[in-house]
């Protein structure tokens, strides 16, 4: 069996090409795994607004010239190097596919956004558990009542991950992610779910739920689907997303976000 945390990025993309598709959390450890938003070059301006002003959910790590599939941060194709892609039109989800060649527009301006998968390997290695790893799942996402600061024609709510845990191991979780700001950092809520709106943990609105033991506090960070969630909020005409869970494994080390 192939030990993907041991691929490359250049190996895991060429798999993702070929048509894998899988949740990429554990893949490629020690490289940088990033959100993708795709949107028209008239609508660029706005998100990049919109991700200033909501660097905790949308810290930037890269952004194409309209047109462009690559980049230096992204060697590979971001139209077929992913293992799949949400394809958005007036905010209705029309398909989910594993290449968008087809979809791409000469116009078309791509952002890479932080991914919280980034940092898992640290908090492993901290001694604090990631439940979706265990289990062999998505990471559980969920839409919050908390709305982010709107941007030109962009609004919508911001989106979380959780993580349960032991409430021992809730300090260390902050102190190991905040050292992350690039990838969400540190977490924006701890303990009750109703606080941020979320009445339900074993029912995400993105992702597979994850067993939450007695005695554990659910964490929740900021999370690169907010983009996404804004593009169903907003509605323009076209927007090209990554299947949350379903990342683009960049040519960026981790160690490069990691701060004093």
């Amino acid at each position: 069996m192939t030990d993907v945390a041991a691929l490359t990025p250049t190996e895991a993309r060429a798999r993702f090409r070929a048509g894998l598709r899988v949740p990429t959390s554990g893949w490629s450890a020690g490289w940088t795994q990033a959100n993708l938003l795709a949107v028209p070059r008239d609508l660029a301006y706005d998100f990049l607004l919109f991700a200033q002003r909501n660097p905790a959910p949308c810290p930037i790590l890269d952004v194409t010239e309209p047109g462009e599939v690559s980049s230096l941060r992204f060697a590979g194709d971001l139209r077929t190097d992913l293992p799949a892609y949400r394809i958005y039109e007036h905010g209705e989800l029309v398909a989910e596919v594993d290449d968008v060649t087809d979809r791409w527009r000469d116009d078309m301006v791509a952002f890479l956004i932080g991914c919280s998968f980034t940092f898992e390997a640290a908090l492993l290695e901290a001694g604090v558990p990631v439940r979706h790893l265990e289990q062999g799942r998505n990471v559980p996402m969920f839409r919050t009542s908390v709305a982010c600061r709107p941007a030109g024609s962009l609004s919508g709510p911001l989106v979380v991950s959780m993580r349960p845990m032991p409430a021992s191991q809730v300090a260390t979780a902050v102190r190991v992610t905040s050292r992350y700001p690039a990838v969400h950092g540190a977490p924006v809520h701890i303990g009750s779910p109703a606080e941020l709106g979320i009445t339900d943990l074993d029912a995400p609105d993105f992702g597979d739920p994850v067993e939450v033991r007695p005695g554990e506090v659910p964490v929740f960070w900021a999370c690169g689907v907010t983009p996404q969630a804004a593009v169903m909020q907003s509605r323009p005409a076209l927007a090209i997303g990554h299947a949350p869970g379903h990342m683009a494994i960049t040519d960026i080390r981790e160690s490069e976000h990691l701060v004093p």
